[in-house]
């Protein structure tokens, strides 16, 4: 059986692809709005020192996301990941 990942998994320099967001109310509207919806394409660009927030490319654009959040972000790893 697979194991489900979660935006929370990825590393600073790994991308992976939106599988699913399990979000409601306004966290979800926010995250479609910067353009998290399934297929996209994302990569981790670094942690802050503390380790939250964490800062993802996506569509062009650099955004920060906290780690609880990022927990309810379902994620597709690349193959080798």
């Amino acid at each position: 059986m697979k194991k489900e990942h979660s935006l929370n998994d990825v590393q600073p320099g790994q991308k992976a692809v939106i599988k699913e967001l399990r979000t409601d109310g306004s966290i979800h509207r926010r995250l479609l709005d910067i353009g998290l919806v399934k297929g996209t394409q994302v990569e981790c660009v670094g942690k802050s020192p503390g380790g939250d927030p964490h800062a993802f490319l996506v569509r062009g654009a650099v955004i920060a996301i906290r780690s609880d959040d990022l927990r309810r972000i379902l994620i597709q790893m690349p193959e080798g990941a």
